[in-house]
């Protein structure tokens, strides 16, 4: 339970004013912790490197790197020395999703000090959502280099890109972050459903980026209208068809997982793939491929159901990471399925960063010829046991 300073460190927090928050939280810290120094780092659009935000002197930090990156990475607080000093470094996070690093360096560090500091992080993860509202200060500070204005577009489009409850985990990321095109995903959650979408729109530059956004807000406007998976792809096919007239589709996988019976419903209208991670062994799940959405005037789509086991590990991805374990590379060399069992230890959010850390490396220095979206679910609940997927009568 908080005590009474770290419920005044979070109102003072969150009653900051969005250009005032990081001199609030300095003071906070300085005057209530007796913090010697406060560095805050948030992460990069790639999830590559923590960028300093309150120090702009300094050098960004790769995330596999140090101890910011560890507590980043593990989601939890990590301590380093510095002299007869020590530095305190702890996840800032909000519902789940990573945001960054707040340091903290301290005379000394107990469990008490931790576990208050741990909440006032969280409560700067929540002033920080609040502060994107009002000010690009923060959003700036995740950048390495400038945005193109396709990917400006796709990341306004994104909803949070991790997720986690009881029964189900959830994270997403996009690449090349800097000039993503065309790929996107988005989902939601309710009491009873977690729904996800995961888009491969044609085309390049800002074109893909806007039939990407007539996509993803003809899926949110059926899905707000309470319609079932078929209707949500039928009404954007419609929705495409009617602009496009049939030059332009996406190609798209949309999943509605049960939270509490593990039953997942599909529609597969085009290439994103789906794969499952059971007991450490990844397997393709084969659904029976649909039109892309747009292609046609007026396609009738139907859903398909499987189920999922207790600790499941559902990955969506798109043609951006297959073509490229595809190619003859190191990255091609090995398979696919193993890359993808070897991230059964690790949170979903960390599952898709490796993920597309590896795409990255060993597609070398420049970025993608495609996008690469990597979708990564997690069900922790009961369910029974169901064979592969059928189609619904």
């Amino acid at each position: 339970m908080a005590n009474t300073r770290t419920l005044l460190a979070e109102r003072a927090l969150l009653r900051a004013q969005a250009h005032e928050l990081l001199d609030v939280l300095k003071e906070v810290l300085t005057t209530d912790y007796h913090a010697l120094d406060v560095e805050l780092w948030l992460a990069d659009y790639r999830l590559t490197v923590l960028e300093p935000v309150i120090r702009a002197d300094d050098e960004s930090d790769r995330i596999e790197d140090g101890p910011a990156g560890e507590a980043f990475a593990r989601a939890r607080p990590t301590t380093a020395p510095d002299g007869d000093r020590t530095v305190l470094y702890l996840p800032v996070s909000v519902a789940g999703e990573r945001r960054g690093v707040l340091s903290v360096t301290l005379d000394a560090v107990d469990a008490e000090i931790t576990a208050e500091l741990t909440d006032v992080a969280t409560a700067l993860g929540q002033a920080l959502t609040l502060a994107d509202r009002v000010t690009d200060e923060f959003r700036l500070a995740r950048r390495s280099r400038r945005l193109t204005l396709a990917a400006e577009i796709q990341w306004q489009l994104l909803p949070s890109c991790e997720f986690h409850g009881t029964d189900v985990s959830l994270a997403g990321q996009l690449e090349p972050a800097y000039a993503v095109r065309g790929d996107n995903f988005d989902w939601t959650a309710d009491n009873r459903h977690v729904t996800v979408a995961v888009t491969n729109g044609m085309g390049e530059g800002v074109s893909a980026a806007l039939l990407t956004c007539l996509t993803l807000n003809a899926l949110r406007n059926a899905r707000r209208a309470r319609l079932g998976l078929a209707d949500q792809a039928a009404l954007a096919d419609q929705a495409i068809w009617a602009h496009h007239g049939g030059r332009q589709h996406v190609e798209t996988l949309l999943l509605r997982i049960d939270r509490a019976t593990g039953e997942v419903d599909a529609v597969d209208a085009g290439s994103p793939s789906l794969w499952r991670v059971r007991d450490r062994v990844a397997t393709r799940i084969e659904l029976d491929q649909q039109l892309p959405l747009g292609m046609f005037d007026s396609t009738v789509y139907t859903e398909q159901r499987f189920t999922l086991a207790p600790g499941d590990r559902l990955f969506v991805l798109s043609d951006g990471v297959s073509e490229a374990a595809a190619e003859d590379t190191a990255f091609g060399k090995r398979r696919l399925g193993e890359m993808l069992e070897t991230t059964a230890d690790v949170t979903v959010g960390e599952a898709v960063r490796l993920m597309l850390a590896a795409v990255l490396e060993f597609h070398g220095p420049n970025d993608l010829d495609d996008d690469a979206v990597a979708v990564c679910v997690d069900w922790h609940g009961g369910a029974r046991k169901q064979p592969g997927p059928r189609r619904l009568e």
